[in-house]
């Protein structure tokens, strides 16, 4: 009896199989235009790391079903890999993260924009989820990066993210470009895969930004989330700017019956006295500054004569084993 892989008792690998799909991630797309809708009025599109072309065979169908379709819709995909060719896309080898890469897209639409950019691209994961999620994240802002180049306003943007415990942060630096960002799960993503695809909608640059290479979720004017602030979790001195000095400023409304009040009474008074070593009895002043009654405090009392005459006999036991 041959072997069975996870792959092959899997029913989206069969069924790309049996469909003619290059991969089982083709109806990750499919399943996200069927909720929605991004391929509606879409007439030029780009596949970026598009190896090995499931997804840009998915714009390929979908959006070439007539003879009036194929001569208007122009399709692009990008990788640093080469792949098969495809009916009606046009590829380019390059790398994402360059300038060149994207005047090269946009010389393709003939200095037009396009209406939709899809990014299935993912790192050579390492078992290690931290770094996994970085890379991941980092890639996904690389494919922002040249989204802004050739993407039109009004555009839609979907790219794979993997969803880890910054990935708030992500969603954030999404919406200063596109008002409406949602987090898809495609029924074709494993359970048990932290994947996850962000569907931006309605592209909307910040007023007077310029597309640039350079990451520009980091340049201060688009940055959510200003590194500059304090650290919540660094402890910092009391005198925060040189010279500046220090004063101390009361709370604005002090606790009205706090549990530690007697406490705080009897450590300034210094009637806060230890126990003796023979286990007497505490000093007088304890229960003249407390308005607790006779009967508590010698109960307290007791029980603390107690804890430290077994803590004593402890302490004896173990000298004399050791010696």
């Amino acid at each position: 009896m041959g072997r069975s892989s996870k792959d092959k008792r899997d029913i989206y690998y069969r069924l790309a199989k049996e469909e003619g799909w290059r991969a089982r991630s083709a109806f990750k797309l499919l399943q996200i235009n069927e909720e929605f809708n991004i391929f509606k009025g879409v007439s030029k599109a780009v596949d970026l790391c598009a190896a090995p072309g499931s997804w840009s065979q998915v714009l390929s169908r979908k959006l070439r079903q007539s003879d009036a379709d194929k001569a208007e819709v122009k399709i692009v995909a990008v990788d640093l890999q080469a792949m098969a060719p495809l009916a009606g896309v046009i590829q380019l080898q390059g790398d994402i993260t360059k300038e060149s890469t994207a005047n090269e897209i946009i010389s393709q639409f003939e200095g037009e924009q396009a209406d939709l950019v899809v990014c299935d691209g993912a790192p050579d994961v390492t078992g290690l989820h931290d770094i996994d999620e970085y890379i991941q994240a980092q890639l996904l802002l690389a494919a922002l990066n040249i989204t802004t180049h050739v993407l039109k306003t009004g555009g839609t943007f979907v790219a794979k993210i993997f969803r880890g415990k910054d990935v708030t942060l992500l969603y954030s630096q999404l919406k200063i470009f596109f008002p409406n960002v949602t987090v898809a799960k495609p029924r074709s993503s494993r359970n048990s895969s932290i994947e996850a695809f962000i569907v931006c909608q309605g592209y909307a640059p910040p007023a007077g930004y310029k597309p640039n290479m350079s990451n520009p979720l980091l340049d201060q004017r688009y940055t959510c989330g200003d590194l500059s602030a304090y650290d919540s979790d660094k402890t910092y001195p009391l005198e925060l700017e040189p010279g500046a000095g220090y004063s101390y400023h009361p709370p604005m409304q002090a606790p009205i019956d706090p549990p530690y009040k007697t406490a705080c009474y009897l450590k300034k008074t210094d009637k806060l006295s230890k126990p003796d070593v023979a286990g007497s009895n505490q000093s007088t002043p304890v229960a003249a500054a407390t308005s607790s009654s006779q009967s508590e405090l010698d109960e307290v009392l007791s029980v603390s004569s107690v804890d430290d005459t077994s803590t004593r006999q402890s302490e004896i036991d173990i000298q004399a084993s050791t010696t």
